[in-house]
Parts: C-alpha cells; sequence; structure tokens
C-alpha cells in the first residue's frame, strides 16, 4: 500500500501510472487498500454490479452517501473519492454544491462527475468552496439513454475534438484529474497530451496517467465483464463452492461440528 496517506496534490501529471479501483463497503475497501492502490472509486456503477440495477440512473444520492460511509471507515492510505450520481449537479451550481458537501461530510476526499465544458461551472463552483472534483468524459454511463448504451465515444473527428476540448475546460475549471471512459487508445494519448492534469483510463489503452477498474471484474464477480477489463481472478466461483460445501455439512449434520459451539 502507499506508504502514506494519498492527497489530491499526490496527483501530478508525470507522477503515474495511478491505480484506481472501485470499492463500495468496508471490507473491500480494506483489501484493496491493503493491496497498494493510489485510489479508489465509491462509484455510482454500485448500481449494476452490487444493487442489481440495468445501469446507474437509479442510484441515488443516499445510496451514495451510505457506501461512502463504509469505504470511508476502513480509513485507507488510498484517495477517496465517491461519485456524483445522477441529477445531483445538472441542475446548476448551487444544487451540486450542496450535494458534493454531503459526499465530503460522509468521508469522501473529493467527487467525480461526468460530463466536459457544459459542466465546467459547476465544477469551478465546487473547486471554489474547496471540494475536490475529479473529471470524467468519453463514455459518461449518466448518459446512456441518450447515447443508446454503453457506446464507445470519440470515433469521429467531431466526437474528438470535443474530448479535447472538454478535457482542457475541466482543466481549466480546477480538476485535480480527468477519467476518460471507453475512448480509441490513440484519442485518449491525444486528450492525455492536451492537458497537464493527470488522466484516469478506462477502456481507453495504455496512454493515460494511470487506469482504473469495477473491482468486481477484477475478481470475477460481475455478471458480465466488459471487453476491455481483465479479470484476475473468479471469486463467484470460491464462494459458489464454499456456500455449496455449508449446504451439504448442514443436511448431513456435519456442521456445526462440537469445536462450533459449548454447552453451558
Amino acid at each position: 500500500m502507499p506508504d502514506k496517506k494519498r492527497r489530491v496534490t499526490d496527483f501530478v501529471k508525470g507522477g503515474g501510472p495511478y491505480v484506481w479501483v472501485t470499492a463500495y463497503d468496508y471490507p473491500t475497501a480494506k483489501l484493496v487498500d491493503e493491496a497498494g492502490v493510489d485510489g479508489i472509486l465509491v462509484g455510482d456503477s454500485l448500481g449494476m454490479v452490487v444493487l442489481g440495477l440495468p445501469n446507474t440512473l437509479g442510484v441515488t444520492l443516499a445510496d451514495m452517501v451510505r457506501h461512502t460511509q463504509a469505504v470511508a471507515r476502513a480509513a485507507p492510505k488510498a484517495l477517496v473519492v465517491a461519485d456524483m450520481p445522477f441529477m445531483t449537479y445538472e441542475t446548476g451550481p448551487r444544487d451540486a454544491l450542496r450535494n458534493a458537501a454531503r459526499l465530503i461530510r460522509a468521508g469522501a476526499e473529493a467527487v467525480k462527475l461526468e460530463g466536459g465544458s457544459e459542466y465546467a461551472h459547476v465544477v469551478e463552483k465546487l473547486v471554489k468552496a474547496g471540494i475536490p472534483v475529479m473529471g470524467h468524459i468519453g463514455l459518461n454511463p449518466q448518459r446512456v439513454l441518450a447515447l443508446g448504451g454503453f457506446k464507445m465515444v470519440g470515433k469521429t473527428e467531431e466526437q474528438k475534438k470535443k474530448l479535447v476540448e472538454d478535457a482542457k475546460a475541466l482543466r481549466d475549471a480546477g480538476v485535480f484529474a480527468i477519467v476518460i471512459e471507453f475512448v480509441p487508445a490513440s484519442v485518449a494519448k491525444e486528450v492525455t497530451q492536451s492537458v497537464d492534469v493527470p488522466t484516469i483510463c478506462i477502456g481507453a489503452g495504455p496512454h493515460c496517467d494511470g487506469q482504473i477498474l469495477v473491482l468486481h471484474d477484477v475478481v470475477g464477480l460481475s455478471e458480465r465483464t466488459p471487453s476491455f477489463a481483465k479479470r484476475y481472478a473468479n471469486v463467484a466461483e470460491q464462494i459458489l463452492s464454499a456456500v455449496r460445501q455449508y449446504v451439504q455439512e448442514v443436511r448431513a449434520r456435519a456442521f456445526p461440528a462440537k469445536e462450533h459451539y459449548r454447552d453451558v
């Protein structure tokens, strides 16, 4: 794990590669921190991998506050960033400030919001109030309905130009880092070279200043692993095997054995 507590000021251009992963509760936050990640994102992806929703649109601010509190209780050395869920910042800086403050009070050390230049004024307001912000461009899962699905962004010249403009606008507004999701690797490289804040890729190739993955994809708990993710373990099989053995032993009256209980 990092030898000291990570702060937003530790994430600088050229200082990576930075390793990020999601976590949504106390035990997994403890584990990923011990593994040595630089940052933990309490992502609204919890809607899909924890709550069983089809996308992130049903995740509420209350959901994010509860899960951020759980992660923060692990007291990780990694930086804790919480996603601002759908419709908690789109209505303007005042609502965004109030909602971001709830996540900071829950234990987040920064917030992440999706979108580019259209939300630069919101980012600027949060940063001026002392709330660090991570940007997020490329595929914005909260815009999945408008996009017509979880589709790659940046394949046209117009989209590529917009991504570079968005990155620069977010940089100018004061973000400390920018997530680039599901864009062509060459485009992510161009965006990364265009700004002097770190970029963190997910499904956008090797040219960013860091990488982030959803924990459930990493450990094999996702029902469907995205093509750009790598599964490093199959925890689902281990859980299934353990619970099946437990079922068998209870039905065979092999559990609890004498060492698992006491008589008065």
